[in-house]
């Protein structure tokens, strides 16, 4: 175990040994083959993202998951077309395989429509954490058998990501609340929905109000301080940290910019684009700019929406335009608009392991401690396995700080792992 990792508790999963010097070696032996032989087996079995969207009806949630994956994987809801307030809230879940360049992702995608849209909203998040819980029951229920499947499907939910009113003051009753029960579940990622309809000033400004509210009531999200491995992880996610929670802006129809095309969203102030090109070149070093496309018809009102700058010319819905498909070289999310970019690199291009292993070994464990302390009362189902019951005396389920996050050599050890 690297002696720079911080782990919430001293317990480990294997003794403690002196450190073991190094081997010489006299000629080459061809163990770096082995990285090649676990990416083809990884690309044989492929990988699972099961990933959850939390926060009230209108803030985006289908579309940034579209956007997100470059994909249809969420129906959005119709312009203009007003769907129904649910009387209860739902929890409705999809599943697909996604390719890329030979990777198979099977992603699985749950929505949790009628969160905090009714008048009373006492206890609205039970739905939710009943659902995740039940996810690792299923996990359980397949793991502790005598003969158990090669791989267990895991249906457990990797990551939240929380949909966070544009109100620009502070979060709400409700937000603190079911945050500080689900950041102990589950990887919690706040991001806040609908960004544009802020100003840089109201943005920054609302971000260290909801940075002061979750540190005032301990609320730990994703990813946490506490399970940075070495310096260059402490390093890398305190700048994560420190621009959490994301001012995302989602956005699925194409717009000519310039003659580039861009996925953005079209207002009367100009398109605030979710892709372009010039992300590298646009991203500030300190903070984010944002620099909207006016309309041809109109003027941008660089006060309200966006820091005075050079406008560019818009080239979109004008009569005998037609809007090629994006390329690849022009989907490069624009960091000059939105900090999407930012969100789509943790979950999917730098953490997104990351999210599975303490999903694993962090909260998992957490929910597997609890329930063989108490297999006593646990239905015996077939080829079950008999367990001794707890100790008399007072059982304390364990925090998500009182679980040692375990190296991903002890993930390895686990075949039944993904």
């Amino acid at each position: 175990m690297d002696p720079l990792r911080q782990s919430p508790s001293p317990c480990s999963s294997r003794p403690s040994s002196p450190k073991t010097p190094p081997c010489e070696m006299l000629g080459y032996v061809g163990i770096e083959a082995v990285l090649d032989q676990l990416k083809i087996k990884a690309m044989k079995m492929g990988f699972e993202f099961n990933i959850m969207v939390v926060g009230q009806s209108g803030l985006g949630k289908s579309t940034m998951l579209n956007t997100l994956f470059k994909s249809k994987v969420w129906k959005c809801t119709p312009p203009g077309l007003a769907m129904p307030t649910p009387q209860t809230l739902q929890l409705n879940s999809v599943t697909h395989v996604i390719e890329e360049k030979g990777v198979k992702l099977k992603l699985t995608v749950t929505d949790t429509p009628g969160f905090g849209d009714q008048i009373n909203n006492d206890k609205c998040w039970n739905p939710i954490l009943g659902y995740i819980n039940e996810q690792y029951e299923r996990y359980l229920q397949e793991e502790i058998l005598i003969t158990r499947q090669r791989h267990i499907p895991d249906t457990r939910v990797h990551c939240c990501v929380y949909f966070v009113p544009p109100t620009g003051h502070c979060l709400r009753p409700l937000d603190i609340e079911f945050l500080q029960r689900l950041c102990r579940t589950v990887n919690v990622v706040p991001v806040i929905a609908r960004a544009d309809s802020l100003t840089l000033e109201e943005r920054e400004a609302f971000r260290r109000r909801i940075q002061h509210n979750l540190r005032t009531h301990c609320i730990e999200v994703y990813p946490q301080k506490c399970f940075d491995e070495d310096i260059n992880d402490r390093i890398l996610n305190s700048k994560i940290r420190d621009r959490i929670p994301f001012a995302v802006v989602g956005a699925d129809q194409q717009h000519l910019v310039n003659g580039r095309c861009v996925l953005g969203r079209k207002t009367k102030w100009g398109i605030v684009e979710g892709q372009c090109r010039d992300s590298a070149e646009n991203a500030g070093e300190g903070g984010l700019k944002i620099q909207a496309h006016p309309a041809a018809s109109g003027t941008l009102n660089t006060h309200h929406r966006a820091q005075s700058g050079q406008a560019h010319n818009q080239e979109a819905d004008r009569p005998g335009n037609q809007v090629p498909p994006c390329s690849e070289e022009d989907s490069v999310e624009n960091m000059a608009h939105c900090e999407f970019p930012l969100l789509r690199d943790l979950l999917i291009r730098s953490h997104l392991q990351d999210l599975k292993d303490i999903t694993h070994n962090v909260h998992y464990e957490n929910y597997r401690v609890c329930r063989l302390n108490e297999s006593h009362v646990l239905p015996h189902g077939p080829c079950w396995v008999n367990l001794a019951p707890t100790p008399p005396g007072p059982s304390v389920a364990p925090g998500p700080s009182k679980v040692c996050r375990q190296t991903r050599e002890d993930s390895d050890d686990n075949e039944d792992d993904y």
